[in-house]
């Protein structure tokens, strides 16, 4: 393959999105796991980094590991919750071994890798969500994400470097960006305004309130009512208007008894 062509095919158009997906480190214990982070993903062409509560960070050890990615570091966005990470995405992909505690399907980075390019290219913003080094994300975590994946390791050694999860992840995405068969329809049909994390954790929020004074949800007795509804409207993929919709039902629902 000559220069030229390299040139092209690492440079082109086709990786234009990648800027759209972000890495969200959830409570990094240790800064040089940052670092290999910010390595992996320039080298993929990811740009975007965000981390909730590190425990330390800005650090030299970070800066040493970036080997020369200092510019995703020096552009990483330091926050103090998931909702603020994943605010103005509208596909948020967590990486979990968890298995028996969830009933959504777990997907490899593979599988779900030629859904996140097309999500990108359609200009939307996609979290790619991971947790502590020791613990991986919480149950809580997972639930405000809308998909999960998993990286099938060796049964019986499945230890796997923070930053070697995400250099997995950001180069199914690359390799994707060039065998994903994406077809611009925006021509064909009107473009899908989906609804962004905070208006559906909104949503979450108010339902939650409305079925708890309606009596449909029982506070001692909750079971799993709330995580259904929370998959079956992130499966249904909502746009904005049907989330305002919604909202406007429920604010019905509890008004109705004050109407003569």
């Amino acid at each position: 393959m000559n220069k030229e062509i390299k040139k092209n095919l690492y440079q082109g158009s086709e990786t234009e999105c990648l800027p759209r997906i972000r890495v969200v480190l959830s409570h990094t214990s240790h800064p040089g796991n940052i670092g290999s982070t910010a390595r992996a993903m320039k080298t993929m062409g990811l740009t975007e980094l965000y981390l909730i509560n590190p425990k330390e960070f800005p650090s030299e050890v970070a800066t040493a590991l970036a080997s020369s990615a200092d510019d995703i570091l020096q552009n990483a966005k330091v926050v103090s919750s998931m909702a603020e990470a994943l605010a103005g995405t509208t596909m948020q992909v967590a990486l979990t071994a968890r298995r028996r505690e969830l009933s959504q399907p777990l997907q490899t980075p593979r599988q779900i890798a030629p859904e996140i390019i097309n999500t990108a290219r359609s200009d939307k913003e996609v979290a790619l969500v991971f947790g502590a080094e020791t613990s991986g994300l919480t149950i809580d975590e997972l639930s405000l994400c809308s998909d999960r994946v998993t990286i099938p390791t060796n049964p019986e050694y499945s230890s796997l470097n923070l930053s070697q999860a995400v250099q997995v992840l950001c180069y199914e995405l690359r390799t994707s960006c060039y065998e994903t068969d994406w077809v611009d329809v925006q021509h064909l049909q009107e473009e899908r305004e989906l609804a962004t994390h905070e208006s559906l954790e909104k949503l979450f929020e108010h339902m939650e309130e409305v079925l708890l004074k309606i009596g449909f949800l029982r506070p001692h007795a909750p079971k799993r009512l709330m995580p259904r509804l929370r998959r079956l409207y992130v499966r249904a993929e909502l746009e904005r208007e049907e989330v305002d919709i919604l909202r406007g039902i429920l604010k019905a629902t509890t008004e109705f008894d004050r109407k003569p």
